[in-house]
């Protein structure tokens, strides 16, 4: 199946958007929810926009995730020796400590200063993913 990936000219390419669609729904979601805690859209209540949000959010981390294990799988020794996927990985471990953080103190009920805050450094952390994942083919 991965000499599938490096032996057709399209197998990779088409990854690759699948992988970058994915990122647009998540990051894309995520930047929507982080507006309306920041009070932007007030007429929409939180709870109902991060569920629909989320959810598509969630959808997209998933088609990023599975892609990206497919292409890490057709060159493992490569990308485990390349500093901008290294970043990327400790990013995204990052990435899914400030989520967990964020829902286990109930930040979207109280879309306080924190919750604000975590969305920020969420957004920041997202975006350094995607540089990071960019980055990987230059270094």
């Amino acid at each position: 199946m991965f000499a599938g990936l490096q032996s057709h000219p399209w197998a990779y390419p088409a990854l690759e958007v699948v992988h970058i669609l994915g990122i647009a729904l998540l990051l894309g979601n995520l930047v929507l929810l982080e507006l309306r805690v920041f009070g932007r859209g007030a007429a929409i209540p939180v709870a109902d926009l991060a569920r629909l949000a989320l959810g598509i959010a969630v959808c997209g981390f998933a088609l990023a995730a599975a892609s990206g294990l497919l292409m890490f799988a057709s060159q493992p020794a490569e990308l485990l020796t390349n500093r901008a996927f290294t970043l990327k990985m400790l990013l995204l471990f990052a990435a899914g400590c400030n989520a967990a953080w964020f829902h286990a103190r109930g930040s979207l009920a109280r879309c306080d200063g924190l919750a604000r805050l975590s969305m920020l450094l969420s957004t920041v952390i997202w975006v350094a993913v995607v540089a990071c994942g960019r980055w990987i083919a230059y270094r």
